[in-house]
């Protein structure tokens, strides 16, 4: 697998024509050759610490790659009037910054000056999936931080009450394919929801039904019982999936039995070609890793940043 995944980075790296930027998996050979060791080693004390940290990054990742592209926008702080990306709704319940920033010091310690937030990030999200059980893959790396983050922008993500066709479209306006949205929506095996992302499944569904008809019964009661519509608990919420501090292929499994947590995960079935990239990631763990692997190279190899920061919360 590990001669696959490598041959997969190649292929990728020279078609990524999305900026001009291009990436390479030795871009810091010279000039910081201890880079990857470093971030790992942040990552899995971080992870030894708090074992929700490794999804945190995998999501961190994600908000940051599908607005502005993988420039590390998502880690800039508001400032004045400006109310950045974190701060915006997707984004509230992010955390761990404090690993990218922990990485970047060591890193400005070692080789200053040299190192982008967004290719720390990059490097964090695939140690954090790799710590976690699942795949690792090489990082093309070269990436710039952006200069502009805006809470507005983050309408742009794809939300968990999207349709189909929706999905669809957010990944296409990236230029990632079908499998790239099913492959990639594997991330939601790791972590925790809270209510407000799925409460629109189970309580005033359509004026027909209460209750989403695609959600399993007795999943529907537990998720009603965690979230009920008065006296709900703060931070009240679910795992992703049962084993949610795991990478692996239960997501697809559960989909398949009508127990997708949100409802752009159930809309997976919608679609013939999607439906069957579901079959396929549930039967086999390593079909679904070597696209896991290969969809993250390709929607992490979009970038457009301009500079590298000297601080991951603010611009030079």
């Amino acid at each position: 697998m590990a001669v696959m995944v490598t041959f997969l980075n190649l292929i990728i790296i020279f078609s990524v024509v999305s900026t001009g930027k291009s990436l390479s998996l030795n871009y810091y050979e010279k000039s910081c050759h201890d880079l990857e060791y470093i971030v790992l080693k942040t990552v899995t004390d971080a992870t030894a610490r708090d074992k929700t940290v490794p999804a945190a990054l995998l999501r961190m990742h994600f908000h940051d790659c599908f607005v502005r592209e993988c420039d590390a926008s998502v880690l800039l702080n508001s400032k004045g009037k400006n109310k950045a990306e974190k701060d915006g709704p997707p984004n509230i319940s992010l955390h761990a910054f404090y690993v990218i920033d922990e990485a970047k010091k060591a890193l400005e310690a070692k080789c200053p000056g040299v190192v982008s937030c967004a290719d720390i990030l990059a490097l964090a999200a695939r140690d954090a999936v790799y710590l976690s059980g699942g795949p690792k893959w090489n990082v093309p790396k070269g990436r710039k931080d952006g200069r502009t983050s805006k809470a507005s922008e983050t309408r742009q993500l794809p939300a968990p009450t999207f349709n189909i066709s929706q999905l669809q479209q957010s990944f296409s306006q990236r230029a990632l394919s079908v499998e790239d949205l099913v492959a990639l929506s594997g991330g939601h095996t790791l972590g925790f929801s809270h209510c407000s992302s799925f409460q629109n499944r189970i309580q005033n569904f359509n004026a027909t039904h209460d209750v989403d008809p695609s959600l399993h019964q007795s999943f529907a009661a537990k998720l009603k019982s965690i979230c009920p519509l008065k006296n709900k608990a703060k931070n009240a919420g679910t795992t992703m999936d049962p084993s949610a501090t795991n990478f692996d292929n239960t997501y697809y499994k559960l989909i398949l039995q009508q127990k997708g947590l949100f409802s752009s995960d159930q809309a997976l079935l919608d679609s013939p070609k999607t439906k069957q990239l579901v079959s396929k990631f549930a039967a086999s763990q390593k079909a679904f890793f070597d696209a896991f692997a290969k969809s993250m190279i390709k929607m992490s190899s979009i970038n457009g940043g301009q500079e590298v920061r000297k601080d991951c919360r603010k611009i030079n």
